[in-house]
């Protein structure tokens, strides 16, 4: 983030940055956002807050995305169900080896169409190993179809066996979430949502995990600086 001004707003981009990420780094409301910034002498209100998290996050997801490291040579897929509006939603999502979030899309279908996109975007990058999904047919009809994928290990597990544990784990932060705001009310305002969510937290993944104190404070820092 830089301290350039847009037209058309009163604050800077570091200002409009940092309450981005405590909004999407922390299980806070825009309200406790707004308090957060007043205590530093930035006076905003939580409408402000929501409007930048909305109109913002596109832009701050392709600045993090093109910075995160190579998506490892094993990838675990699982959807959960989300509410959207009232209606009923799968959130798609792809960790690697090592915890860190792929990608997430939201889509209303858990048939062979809705798994074929969620490959897609993941392909522009690398092409794994082996893929971990769950007993949903759908994902092994959409590797078949998708010839970069012929070669590519499927290994099906089941999910109450603590065999795709790792995915699971990373469906726990968006749950706080989702219980914090009450649900999103659009689909598009739900994926701009969990991507840059996805993104943030993949920068503090090592401050969850048992590194020692230098060590994760030196993580910690880079990710401040990524930001």
């Amino acid at each position: 983030m830089s301290g350039q001004k847009l037209s058309d707003y009163r604050f800077p981009l570091t200002v409009i940055g940092d309450a981005v990420w405590l909004y999407h780094r922390f299980t806070l409301s825009s309200r406790d956002v707004e308090e957060l910034l007043l205590e530093r002498g930035i006076c905003v209100t939580r409408a402000s807050v929501r409007t930048w998290c909305i109109k913002f996050s596109d832009l701050f997801v392709q600045g993090v995305r093109h910075r995160e490291p190579r998506r490892g040579s094993r990838w675990h897929l699982d959807e959960m169900c989300v509410e959207v509006g009232g209606v009923k939603y799968w959130l798609w999502r792809a960790v690697n080896e090592h915890g860190a979030v792929l990608d997430v899309l939201l889509q209303q279908h858990r048939d062979t169409k809705a798994a074929r996109s969620f490959f897609y975007p993941l392909l522009e990058y690398d092409v794994p190993e082996i893929i971990h999904t769950d007993k949903l047919w759908s994902d092994g009809a959409a590797l078949r179809e998708l010839p970069l994928l012929h070669s590519v290990e499927h290994v099906q597990v089941i999910s109450t066996a603590r065999c795709n544990n790792l995915i699971e784990q990373s469906h726990r932060p968006t749950r706080r979430q989702e219980r914090q705001q009450r649900g999103c009310r659009s689909r598009q305002r739900g994926q701009g949502f969990l991507d840059l969510h996805a993104r943030v937290s993949n920068l503090h993944h090592s401050a969850r995990s048992t590194l020692p104190a230098p060590q994760r404070r030196f993580y910690q820092e880079k990710a401040f600086r990524t930001r």
